[in-house]
C-alpha cells in the first residue's frame, strides 16, 4: 500500500509516500531499457520528512545529492539506499556551514539547483545553502542550459561578448552549437538586431551566387561537401574581415547558417532544374547529344534512358545514383549500345575510364575496346563529365583530361594527387 504524504506540485521534485507503513522518499530519475522513467524510493525519517515540508531549499539540496547515485543505478540496477541514506542528516538536519563542507566532498547535480534558481556566484564559489536563498518550486530549464554552455564556451578559452550573443541567440545555438541554425530575430534584444543583421547582411553578399549541390554519391538528399567547404570559408573570411571584434564561435554560427540553408535549397530543388543547370553549361560536341542510354551500377542493376522521355538524362542517371550508390557500390556506368561508348564512374576514386569500341565482336570474335582513364575532381567534376558525354560522347570528354591508357601512369597520377 502506498500513499503520497507530501508533494511539491512541481515537475520532477521528490515526493515523500508511506509504504507498508514506512516513510519514504520517493524520486523519479534516469530511464530503463525501454526508455520508460525510473523510480526510486529509500527510508527517511520523521524529522527528515519535517524539514522537508518547511525548507524548499534543503529538500532541492537533498535531491540534487541523490540523482548520482540514480545515475550510478543505470537502466537496471538498484539504487544504494545506505549511501542514499546517509545523506539524510548532514543535508537536511546540519548546519548550513556544515552541508556547504559536505558539498565541497560528494557529487551533486548542480544543473538541478540552477534550473531552481540557485545563485551561480554563491554555488561557485561553494556556498550552496546560501546560493538556494532565493529557491523556487518552478523549474526553470533553459537557465541550466545556459549555464553550461558558458562553462563550455569558458573552458575553451571563449568569452562572448553582447555581439557574439546575439549573432548566436538569432542563430539558435547560443545553448547547443550542433543544433542546425535557423533565423530567429524575435531571440534578439531590439537594441541589437540592427547589428546582428548587418553581420548578416556581409555574409549573404559574400556568398551570393554560391550555391551547394547535391552529391548523389552519398544518397539522394545528401549535399556536396566541397561545396559547403567553399561557401564556409568564403563566408567566414568576408565576416571577420568586416566584423574583427567577433569571436570564432559567432563567425562559425554565421557561415553555418549561410551553408544549412543553401544545403536544404539543394534538397529540395527539383532534381530536373538541378541537373539541366548543368547540362546547360558551355561545352563542345552538343550537336552529338546522346538519344539513348543505359545505366548500370557494380551490382547489376539496370536502367534505360530515352531522350523523348519527361526527363534529362543527368537528372535520371543522378537519380539512379542516389538510389543505388553504397559503401560497396561505388562504380556506375552510362553506356550508349548504338555508339557503342560509354564511360565508368569509380566514386570509391574520384576516377572514372571513358570507353570506346573499336571493333565489334563478328564471328565469335571478341570485341575491342578502347580505355582512357582519368582523374576527377570531385562531384562537380563528375557532373560536368556526366553533363558532356550526353550532349557529345566521348570525343566531347577530351577536355577533361589528361586521358591515359596505360592503367600503370594512371595509378602513378592518382596515387601522386592523393599523397598531395
Amino acid at each position: 500500500m502506498k500513499d503520497i504524504v507530501f508533494t511539491r506540485n512541481s515537475g520532477w521534485i521528490p515526493n515523500v509516500i508511506r509504504e507498508d507503513g514506512e516513510l519514504k522518499l520517493m524520486l523519479g530519475a534516469g530511464a530503463d531499457a525501454n526508455h520508460e522513467p525510473r523510480t526510486f524510493t529509500f527510508s527517511i525519517g520523521e524529522a527528515h520528512l519535517a524539514v522537508i515540508r518547511e525548507d524548499l531549499a534543503r529538500h532541492l539540496l537533498l535531491w540534487s545529492a541523490v540523482l548520482p547515485l540514480c545515475d550510478d543505478a543505470g537502466t537496471r540496477g538498484r539504487l544504494d539506499e545506505n549511501a542514499a541514506g546517509a545523506l539524510l542528516d548532514p543535508i537536511l538536519l546540519a548546519a548550513p556551514a556544515d552541508v556547504d563542507a559536505l558539498f565541497r566532498r560528494i557529487r551533486w547535480d548542480r544543473s538541478r539547483l540552477i534550473a531552481h534558481g540557485a545563485d551561480i556566484g554563491l554555488l561557485e564559489r561553494g556556498q550552496p545553502c546560501a546560493a538556494m536563498r532565493a529557491a523556487t518550486e518552478t523549474s526553470n530549464g533553459k537557465r541550466a542550459q545556459e549555464y553550461h554552455a558558458n562553462r563550455r564556451r569558458a573552458e575553451r578559452g571563449a568569452v562572448l561578448g553582447p555581439l557574439d550573443t546575439a549573432i548566436l541567440k538569432y542563430t539558435g545555438q547560443y545553448l547547443h552549437g550542433a543544433t542546425v541554425p535557423k533565423r530567429m530575430p524575435k531571440a534578439v534584444a531590439p537594441a541589437l538586431l540592427p547589428r546582428v543583421m548587418r553581420v548578416i547582411a556581409t555574409a549573404e553578399e559574400a556568398c551570393a551566387g554560391m550555391r551547394i549541390d547535391r552529391d548523389p554519391r552519398r544518397g539522394n538528399r545528401a549535399t556536396d561537401k566541397r561545396d559547403w567547404a567553399r561557401m564556409e570559408t568564403t563566408v567566414q573570411a568576408a565576416v571577420r574581415r568586416a566584423h574583427p571584434e567577433l569571436v570564432d564561435d559567432a563567425v562559425r554560427t554565421v557561415s553555418f547558417l549561410m551553408c544549412s540553408e543553401a544545403a536544404d535549397r539543394a534538397r529540395h530543388a527539383p532534381v530536373q532544374d538541378d541537373e539541366e543547370a548543368a547540362d546547360h553549361r558551355a561545352d563542345p560536341g552538343g550537336s552529338a547529344r546522346k538519344t539513348a542510354l543505359v545505366f548500370t551500377d557494380d551490382r547489376g542493376a539496370e536502367k534505360k534512358w530515352l531522350r523523348d522521355g519527361p526527363r534529362t538524362a543527368t537528372a535520371e542517371f543522378w537519380e539512379f545514383v542516389g538510389d543505388r550508390s553504397a559503401a560497396d557500390n561505388e562504380v556506375f556506368t552510362i553506356e550508349d549500345e548504338e555508339m557503342g561508348e560509354g564511360i565508368q564512374l569509380h566514386f570509391y576514386a574520384d576516377s572514372l575510364a571513358r570507353i570506346t569500341t573499336l571493333r565489334k565482336g563478328e564471328g565469335g570474335s571478341d570485341p575491342e575496346y578502347r580505355v582512357e582513364y582519368s582523374l576527377v575532381d570531385g562531384m562537380g567534376g563528375y557532373r560536368k563529365v556526366v553533363s558532356a558525354f550526353v550532349r557529345g560522347g566521348c570525343a566531347a570528354l577530351e577536355q577533361h583530361g589528361p586521358w591515359m591508357s596505360d592503367v600503370a601512369e594512371f595509378e602513378r597520377a592518382r596515387r601522386r594527387r592523393d599523397a598531395r
